[in-house]
């Protein structure tokens, strides 16, 4: 399955920022149970090449894995000798966009204008994380909407919560990006569990 299939069944992406190798897989697990298909590892959390590597193995037949927080074209070997399918930026730096479309692997760049988001595209982007999302909210996601092609999907990141997706959604969001309303440093898979279930279940109040 492709980056787009998996997000148009469940079009969730997990953030594990600040995971470790040693629990990385059991929180990887936790929140594929309830329908994440799609986990990234920020490249700044510890050893990340390794909890992506253990991602990989052990669940990269059901889920695209991959890595955040890529800063250049060499992260982006690295991620994937590393076994990652999946580049994601804080920023758009058409350099690591290019070397992550080169090397065959799937590319979510950061953005928060539509200079930007329109730059990304041209660059090879499979869609656009805006970010952060505190700043772009549902009535800028509007405007954005309004003159993006439909099939771009438009990803907020930050501060999303099981109580504000719906008015992302309304406004033209295709997805998210989870990030410690998630997973936060410290927690336990059971817990992790719990609030990849919120998400879901307000995901399918929604009717969707």
């Amino acid at each position: 399955m492709t980056l787009l299939s998996h997000l148009d069944r469940f079009p969730f992406v997990g953030i594990l920022r600040g995971v470790t190798p040693g629990e990385v897989v059991a929180i990887g697990r936790a929140i594929l149970a309830e329908g994440f298909s799609v986990i990234e590892v920020p490249m700044n959390s510890p050893d990340a090449l390794d909890s992506i590597r253990r991602l990989s193995d052990a669940l990269g037949n059901d889920c695209i894995i991959g890595a955040g927080t890529v800063m250049s074209p060499d992260a982006v070997a690295q991620v994937a000798a590393a076994g990652g399918r999946l580049i994601v930026m804080p920023h758009s730096d058409p350099a690591v966009v290019r070397a992550a479309k080169a090397s065959g692997l799937f590319c979510l760049p950061g953005v928060a204008t539509p200079t930007e988001g329109f730059a990304a595209m041209a660059n090879g982007a499979d869609g656009l994380k805006l970010f952060p999302a505190e700043q772009i909210g549902p009535v800028v996601v509007k405007a954005w909407r309004a003159v993006f092609p439909r099939e771009i999907r438009l990803l907020p990141v930050g501060g999303v919560t099981p109580a504000n997706i719906a008015d992302y959604l309304a406004a033209g969001a295709s997805g998210f990006g989870l990030g410690s309303a998630l997973y936060s440093p410290g927690i336990d898979a059971a817990l992790a569990g719990q609030r990849a279930r919120a998400f879901a279940d307000a995901w399918r109040a929604l009717g969707r």
